[in-house]
């Protein structure tokens, strides 16, 4: 009984699939998933006598049990599954994912297919914008700025509101959230072209973070990789396989700058630096969006969360915002400046209030920055239940005065919530909204409703032949693993690296050896059991169970019954030890804040306990933020930080642990010696009484009694298999003026014995001018791979571009002075030069 099994299920007249996965390590264990729509049951530990396997546990979302018992006869079976909110139902069904649900879609779906439809040009775009606009009611324009479930599920609070099919009916939604399957975009796309009130097609929106059926790294970790094509690539993949599922608008990239690693919310950003998020910002929209969003592969880009949310203070989910205007402007706007540059098509709001004022409802913010500023014209969404937070937070005094403030600052769409629906009309009535600002959103919205070719072809997205072909795909797997290596970070090495195939015997140790929770948070696929296990990698490699011993130990964050005995016996018949730990998933994203990003404390007496032994002993760690790792870098060979690296994770590891790819990976976020460091990051200001080798044994210095103010592991850290050299940093002349440009030149050379790619980073420091300025700030970087023995220069051209931040006066400048350059393998080690810009 062993693999995976599928049953379909008729209920309430429709087809459902269930996909169970039935594992054995140190005991059996059941994995559920459904489709089209998630089950969200957590993994179970089964019993098996015979033929028969009972188990018990729960859904993420209910602490009522689910119950299964299947018996199995050959490749068929049959039993019972009892799930919250749904009852017993029946199971029958055979070995293997058996055939897709899409397959009965195609047939029904044909019919509604247009041809020759052809992409509209702007100014045919914008006529038809306004004679639907004038034929529209003041109910239909709120209908369209109205955005509902698909489902009655919910990610927040209970909404009360009518059934999606009626309200689509009425008229009074012009998107739809979490429709997670083609079929429920075509049932209501049908109901919306041909029963509302002026047969406006909806969009279709997702939260497309990392993947949609393939997944890939999460973006903590691609941002890692340093490599833009790959990030792009991973972008356009995802997006080709949600808009088969009809996805149009996605609810992503999320592009905050995050410095704080107790914030749950940093795995989906990429990391502290804004020079190299802006960089990933724009490959990201460019992957989603692609060329042309007429083209049916492509999706809706949706920067978030503007502005400033990843600054919360104590690292704590949707808490108090309280920052400099300098600050806004130079760490946290640029992501977001590059995004709206390459096109993105929507921007949703943050939750966190700037100068007192939520900014689902400030002006200065969304109206004047955003819109006037930026010169952003696409569609402006709020979070989930954000306009009613405006009451909440106490900046409005209720729901009313709530929703004229979020129009007033343009916000074009209300995600799920009702207020404005509930209260436009009696506010435009009393002229405190004008009907104006409703055309000016409702104009927003179906320009992109036309640019993506839905006013034309409304089904174009529903696809299901794509679907089979492109969802979980061979070459969008590939891509997965590709980048996932790319996204390893080598942190220690003491020579235990790599491993070699040589007959030695390994012990796999802890509660990610057979996981395949390395999917990471904001994902939903249908395909998470068939995730790569870093077991399953290993194996792969060659090993069989004779020189692969492997041992949970614990849990990720409790003790299993003779669990350490257990681990500490295989650790000892091997000659080298991986510890396999981390975080669940479930550990970092959205509403996942801690104050303590150690290892659990399970995990930390369980890898004393291995390393009493005495085994060269390898740390891999699977996570979603920098940890604190003190103490492992103090007494372990090796380390290495995996994050979330998706699909095909244990692959990726595996090719890096036994050297068939050498990690090249680089920290976006720096790693803290102690959780009293943070928030800590590279790019900080000097202070008036910094800490120097001279003076850091006084006292009156801005540093911390128990503990260095350096990070463990700094930005841009990381190391690779091989070594490189830097030779010293030569400059073309010491001073620019502002139509001018300097070359700055260093030669790397691999001095190891394996070819490599080391990500050369280049920092300027703006030493005195009319505001402070970091010590540090990214402005440059090259990836290059050189074999063994291999010399190349590299040059960086500088140019008064390069020198511009935004001054107090917000005028975007640079200001003629001194400079330091410096040149190096992370924010850290680097070698520096001197010049001016006159």
């Amino acid at each position: 009984m062993i693999g995976i099994w599928n049953a379909r299920v008729n209920r309430n007249g429709s087809t459902s699939k269930f996909i169970l996965s039935i594992e054995e390590n140190e005991g059996y264990t059941l994995t559920v998933n459904s489709e089209p729509n998630p089950s969200f049951i957590l993994p179970m530990e089964a019993t098996v006598e015979g033929n028969r396997l009972e188990a018990t546990g729960r859904s993420f979302f209910s602490s009522d049990p689910v119950k299964v018992t299947l018996e199995f006869e050959d490749d068929r079976f049959a039993g019972t599954m009892t799930m919250p909110f749904v009852g017993e139902l029946q199971l029958s069904g055979g070995k293997g994912r058996g055939a897709s649900l899409a397959e009965e879609l195609i047939p029904i779906v044909e019919p509604y297919r247009k041809a020759n439809v052809s992409e509209r040009s702007d100014e045919d775009i914008r006529q038809e914008v306004e004679k639907l606009i004038a034929r529209m009611s003041i109910a239909d324009k709120i209908g369209q700025m109205s955005q509902i479930g698909a489902s009655d599920f919910s990610f927040g609070a209970d909404v009360d509101a009518e059934p999606p099919e009626r309200m689509v009916a009425t008229g009074k939604a012009g998107s739809i959230l979490g429709a997670f399957d083609s079929k429920r975009v075509f049932e209501l796309q049908k109901i919306a072209v041909e029963q509302s009130p002026l047969r406006i097609p909806l969009l279709f929106n997702a939260d497309v973070i990392h993947g949609f059926q393939t997944i890939f790294p999460v973006p903590l970790a691609w941002s890692c990789s340093w490599d833009l094509e790959a990030i792009k690539q991973a972008c356009a993949i995802s997006a080709k396989e949600a808009s088969a599922s009809g996805t149009t608008y996605n609810h992503g990239p999320m592009v905050d700058i995050t410095r704080d690693p107790r914030w749950g919310r940093v795995v989906e950003g990429a990391g502290e630096d804004p020079y190299l998020g802006a960089l990933i910002a724009k490959a990201q929209v460019e992957g989603f969006q692609g060329e042309s969003l007429f083209d049916r592969e492509t999706i809706i880009a949706c920067l978030k969360h503007f502005i400033a949310y990843g600054a919360a203070e104590g690292g704590r989910d949707y808490n108090t915002v309280d920052i400099s205007e300098g600050t806004l402007r130079n760490v946290y706007l640029p992501p977001f400046k590059a995004g709206i540059e390459a096109g993105a098509g929507s921007v949703m709001n943050a939750f966190n209030t700037y100068q007192g004022v939520p900014v689902a409802g400030n002006g200065y913010l969304l109206k004047d920055l955003l819109r006037d500023e930026l010169g952003f014209d696409g569609m402006l969404i709020s979070d989930y239940g954000a306009i009613e937070e405006i009451f909440i937070h106490g900046a409005a005094k209720n729901g009313e005065d709530a929703s004229k403030q979020a129009m007033d600052a343009t916000m074009d769409i209300e995600m799920v919530t009702r207020l404005y629906a509930n209260h436009l009309p009696k506010l435009i009535d009393q002229g405190l909204v004008k009907e104006e600002q409703l055309d000016d959103a409702v104009r927003r919205i179906l320009t992109y409703k036309y640019k993506i070719g839905i006013m034309d072809d409304p089904f174009r997205y529903v696809q299901p032949e794509k679907e089979m072909e492109y969802h979980f795909s061979r070459a969008h797997l590939e891509a997965s693993r590709d980048l996932a290596r790319k996204s390893i970070v080598l942190l220690k090495n003491d020579g235990v690296l790599p491993l070699r195939n040589d007959g030695k015997k390994i012990a796999l140790i802890g509660p990610f050896a057979a996981s395949k929770d390395l999917l990471g948070p904001w994902q939903f696929s249908r395909y998470g059991i068939e995730t790569v296990s870093l077991k399953e990698g290993i194996a792969g490699k060659g090993f069989d169970h004779q020189r692969l011993f492997v041992a949970s130990g614990c849990g990720v964050d409790g003790e299993l019954v003779g669990g350490f005995d257990h681990a500490v016996a295989c650790a000892s018949q091997a000659d080298i030890v991986i510890l396999a730990l981390g975080e669940d998933s479930n550990m970092s994203g959205e509403a996942a804040s801690r104050t303590d990003i150690s290892l659990p404390i399970v995990q930390q007496r369980l890898a004393e306990e291995i390393v009493k032994l005495g085994k060269p002993t390898v740390l891999v760690l699977t996570n979603g933020r920098p940890l604190v790792l003190d103490w492992f870098e103090q007494n372990v060979d090796a380390i290495v930080e995996t994050w979330f690296l998706g699909s095909q994770a244990g692959h990726a590891i595996a090719d890096a642990l036994f050297g068939d790819y050498n990690p090249s990976g680089k920290l976006t976020m720096s790693f803290p010696r102690h959780a009293g460091q943070v928030p800590i990051y590279y790019n900080a200001f000097n202070t008036g009484r910094p800490v120097t080798p001279s003076n850091m044994h006084t006292k009156f210095i801005s540093k911390y009694l128990d503990c260095s103010n350096d990070p463990l592991y700094p930005f841009g850290y990381g190391l690779s298999y091989s070594s490189f050299d830097y030779s010293e940093l030569r400059l073309d002349k010491t001073g620019i003026t502002r139509t001018d440009a300097l070359t700055a030149s260093v030669t790397v050379t691999n001095t190891g014995a394996y070819a490599g790619e080391e990500t050369v980073q280049l920092y300027i420091q703006d030493l005195h001018g009319s505001v402070v300025r970091p010590v540090k700030e990214l402005k440059g970087f090259r990836k290059i791979r050189l074999e063994p023995g291999e010399s190349r220069m590299v040059s960086f051209m500088v140019t008064e571009e390069d020198l511009k931040f935004y001054a107090s006066d917000r005028s975007f400048r640079a200001e003629a002075g001194a400079f330091r350059l410096f040149v190096g393998s992370n924010a850290r080690d680097v070698q520096e030069a001197a010049f001016e810009l006159v």
